[in-house]
């Protein structure tokens, strides 16, 4: 039988000009753990992913700074409550601006299981996942290019908080999990490290 090829979802255009200003986004950072029942949308969800690791170069440059532009990071979601998505596990393709299915089904509840009964991670619409691929950056710094990838992963969670108060929206950093649960939830390819979740919401 033929594989059934999934359909990129193209996300919306992302905006480069917002009402919020740096200064006012870093005076009203802040980590949120609670959300109210408020699905996400797809356009405020593409413009978080856009922050996290978008395009914002012809020459291939991302919204985040990256040792030797290597970007070791892969980004997916975790979606629940997102527009008219269906809920599963997309992953994020910053050269084209689109998302992949890349597993079906919520698996928030999982996650959450995962990540320490952390109450956030099940009840927010959307979770972001930051995984490395350390292999991008070791094989030109060696070992020192696993601390550079975590240091990008720190950049783009940054870029997401900022983002999100601009949204007005609420998020939490979160690196206390099971890594090997969090892998097999999200069912991650072998050299993929889950650094980050990143639960968002109203």
């Amino acid at each position: 039988m033929a594989e059934t090829k999934v359909q990129p979802i193209k996300l919306s255009q992302p905006r480069t000009r917002g009402s919020v200003s740096i200064e006012e986004a870093l005076l009203k950072r802040r980590s949120v753990r609670s959300y109210t029942g408020v699905p996400l949308s797809i356009e405020d969800l593409s413009q978080l992913l856009w922050a996290a690791q978008g395009m914002s170069h012809p020459r291939g440059y991302r919204t985040t700074p990256s040792a030797g532009a290597l970007y070791p990071l892969e980004l997916l979601v975790a979606a629940g409550r997102v527009g008219a998505l269906s809920p599963g596990v997309y992953r994020y393709d910053p050269h084209r601006h689109e998302m992949v299915l890349h597993r079906e089904g919520d698996r928030r509840a999982n996650l959450r299981h995962a990540a320490l009964d952390q109450s956030a991670v099940g009840n927010a619409p959307a979770v972001m996942i930051f995984c490395a691929v350390y292999e991008r950056t070791t094989r030109k710094y060696g070992e020192r290019g696993v601390r550079y990838a975590m240091m990008e992963a720190g950049h783009a969670a940054q870029n997401v908080h900022l983002q999100v108060v601009s949204l007005g929206l609420g998020t939490v950093l979160i690196g206390a999990f099971r890594d090997d649960q969090v892998k097999s939830v999200l069912e991650l390819g072998g050299n993929e490290e889950p650094l980050y979740l990143m639960p968002v919401g109203k």
